[in-house]
């Protein structure tokens, strides 16, 4: 239904119900009343073709009386006549009729120059007394020139029209009105689940915890997967509320520790003179927790960016230079600890996002030179178009109750937040791996630790096998 311009503001201000039975009311009015102008046209063209045959019948007849002079038959019922001369007198006319002329001047001349005239007298609406429908036409009878004029009443044809537009207006009538009232029903009976969903909605805005539509599970349709979807769409505010709760408290933590180690330094700076050797040391244990700081920040800018993120950009890279390019800036740390790194690298051509990957598994290796023991050794294989990289170590291994929460957000394996790192480095993997659209796990190796990042690659490969 299309509406004219200046009544589409008005009609979307408008209740939903109430444009929708707006929309029916209209559109069953058009359809209504097609129907009815069909019906009607029908019965009226049939009950017009009765007429004209009688009336032409009858006039036949006239015509035969006046030219053999004889007496005018009897016609149908209602049936009338009237014979003129060329000059229009009335000769012979139906007593009701008072020798009364049906004709106009120019009808009579029309008629006397040999045209036929057909015309209604009276109209249906509003009701006028002495309808008639008649038929001229010029005759000739003993040489002279005669006008004959039939006509029958239109009455019983006009009130048998009249009662079908009134019984046609009363049933559209009742059928808008029942069309009308079964639309607002069943817009008022499909919107109810919507209204409760606003609702639920509302409740939510005001501060209800845990809140979930009631959403019927033996339907499917609209109403029902939007049900669905919302209550999705509130499971995953819940969680994304959750995670800001513990991030804020773990950040506040985080944030903290630093900022009272700072604050404590500086206040032992003031508190009393001290030497150039002491001042050089604490600028030096504030230098230490404002690169911590610094640190920390990047790694939640990082996390925020990577999140945010719609998508990673992928672009070939050899993964052997990928990881000699990942692995480099360790080899000085471990070398200074007395240990090594060992890389065993697939020789391939990978599609990925080196720009994120690439400190994955930097962080990856920092993890296991900072809390684990003995040699690093990291694999990087591809199969079936997934790479499957795996850093482990010869240390004790992960806490058990630690492994479900290794990737969480400043999880850590001590109970002390002094400890060294910020718990964001496997953080920062599970979120690489899971904008590649791969997983994460840590597990315990019997021997030492073992984390593996294992996503999708689409490889094409190279010659040659490994790089060692």
């Amino acid at each position: 239904m299309t509406l004219p311009g200046r009544l589409r503001p008005w009609f979307r201000r408008l209740p939903v119900v109430t444009r929708l039975v707006l929309a029916v009311a209209i559109t069953m009015s058009l359809v209504l009343t097609g129907a009815a102008g069909l019906v009607y046209w029908r019965v009226r063209t049939a009950l017009d073709q009765q007429l004209n045959d009688d009336l032409t019948t009858y006039r036949h007849s006239l015509d035969q009386a006046v030219r053999a002079g004889t007496r005018v038959p009897p016609g149908p019922s209602g049936s009338l006549q009237q014979v003129l001369d060329a000059h229009g007198r009335v000769l012979r006319s139906s007593d009701s009729l008072s020798h009364q002329p049906l004709l106009t001047p120019a009808e009579l001349s029309a008629v006397s120059r040999g045209a036929t005239i057909r015309r209604d007298v009276g109209s249906l609406l509003p009701i006028t007394p002495g309808t008639l429908r008649l038929q001229a036409k010029r005759v000739t009878a003993d040489g002279q020139p005669r006008i004959v004029i039939a006509a029958v009443r239109r009455g019983h044809r006009d009130e048998a029209l009249r009662e079908l537009l009134a019984q046609l207006a009363l049933a559209s009538g009742l059928t808008l009105v029942a069309a009308s009232y079964v639309g607002y029903r069943t817009a008022r009976a499909a919107l109810r689940p919507v209204e409760r969903y606003r609702s639920g909605a509302a409740t939510l805005a005001d501060g209800a915890q845990n809140l979930r539509l009631d959403v019927p599970a033996d339907h499917d349709d609209e109403i029902t997967r939007l049900g669905h979807t919302l209550n999705h769409m509130l499971d995953r505010l819940e969680e994304s509320a959750e995670r800001e709760r513990r991030f804020v408290a773990d950040a506040s933590h985080e944030l903290r520790t630093p900022l009272s180690l700072l604050r404590a330094e500086v206040d032992v700076a003031l508190h009393r003179p001290r030497s150039a050797g002491e001042l050089t040391e604490t600028l030096r244990s504030v230098d230490a927790e404002v690169q911590r700081l610094i640190d920390l920040s990047n790694a939640l800018l990082d996390l925020e960016e990577l999140g945010s993120t719609q998508h990673i950009t992928r672009a070939p890279a050899e993964l052997a230079h990928l990881i000699a390019a990942a692995v480099a800036p360790h080899l000085r740390t471990a070398e200074l600890s007395g240990r090594t790194v060992t890389v065993d690298a697939a020789r391939v051509t990978v599609d990925v996002d080196a720009r994120w990957l690439r400190p994955a598994i930097g962080n990856l290796l920092d993890n296991a030179l900072r809390h684990g023991r003995g040699a690093v050794r990291l694999t990087a294989t591809v199969h079936d178009g997934r790479l499957r990289l795996c850093v482990t170590d010869e240390g004790t291994g992960f806490p058990p109750e630690f492994l479900p929460r290794a990737f969480d957000r400043f999880a850590r394996a001590e109970a002390s937040r002094t400890s060294e790192g910020s718990g964001l480095g496997l953080a920062f993997v599970h979120a690489v791996a899971t904008a590649h659209g791969g997983t994460t796990h840590a597990e315990n190796t019997g021997r030492g630790a073992s984390v593996i990042l294992d996503l999708p690659c689409r490889p094409g490969h190279e010659p040659g096998r490994r790089v060692r």
